[in-house]
């Protein structure tokens, strides 16, 4: 499918608007490097490694992401509570240091929109085909008026609005499918633009065509999880507008 046959296209944030994957990157870097050394020497943890990031966090749910590092170290830490202390032992103490430091590193160094982004969304908007954001982050709107973008978008199914509503995160369709909903879309005439292996399973399993962003996931490894095509950078889909 081209852009200009589609009714309507969701973009994921970080990774395909943003450049705010490697501010998370280097977030969640922080957390389970200081975490992991604290642990007991005899229990040879593997260390955390970029790796990771791709593996298990990269596109999920904030406490999902948790999880799936603990999971890969067989670390069982009881849940919490959403107001735990960024220093509390458990999942959401763990999380909630790593959006305290994801703010932190937000708020000093600020984050750009991807040129060729910025350039596809002010094209589709010229055209007037429906756009919306859709991002497992809970931060989704704080990146978007740090980008410049949040004027450029007045649908936005983010993190928040998918714990508020009972949505299930990616890389269950559910986001997707109510964002598609949102602009009044069918899933199968609507493109679906990410980064992130979770996300692209995600979209797939909802029916929509997908495009894979290859900005470190690996061209081979988005087409295995149902990307349709993978480009690298979105200024590519501008000659199909």
């Amino acid at each position: 499918m081209k852009v200009s046959d589609s009714v309507a296209v969701l973009f994921d944030l970080d990774g395909v608007l943003t450049d705010t994957a490697a501010v998370h990157e280097r977030a969640w870097a922080r957390v389970f490097t200081d975490f992991l050394a604290d642990r007991p020497a005899e229990l040879e943890t593997a260390p955390y490694t970029d790796a990771d990031y791709f593996t298990y966090i990269d596109g999920k749910p904030r406490l999902e992401g948790v999880r799936a590092v603990l999971d890969s170290r067989s670390i069982v830490l009881p849940d919490g509570n959403a107001n735990d202390s960024v220093d509390s032992p458990t999942v959401c103490g763990l999380g909630n240091r790593k959006n305290a430091l994801f703010l932190q590193l937000l708020e000093t160094e600020g984050v750009q929109a991807f040129p060729g982004s910025t350039a596809l969304v002010d094209r589709l908007t010229e055209r007037g085909l429906p756009i919306a954001v859709v991002s497992s982050s809970r931060n989704a709107n704080a990146v978007l008026v740090a980008a410049d973008l949040a004027s450029k978008f007045s649908t936005v199914v983010d993190g928040e609005l998918a714990a508020t509503i009972g949505l299930a995160g990616k890389p269950a369709p559910d986001t997707f499918l109510h964002a598609a909903a949102e602009l009044g879309a069918e899933p199968h005439r609507t493109i679906v633009i990410e980064d992130a292996s979770s996300g692209v399973r995600a979209a797939h399993a909802g029916g929509f065509w997908v495009v894979g962003v290859d900005r470190g996931s690996g061209h081979s490894a988005l087409l295995d999880d149902g990307a349709d095509i993978v480009i690298t950078d979105l200024a590519e889909l501008l000659e199909q507008c």
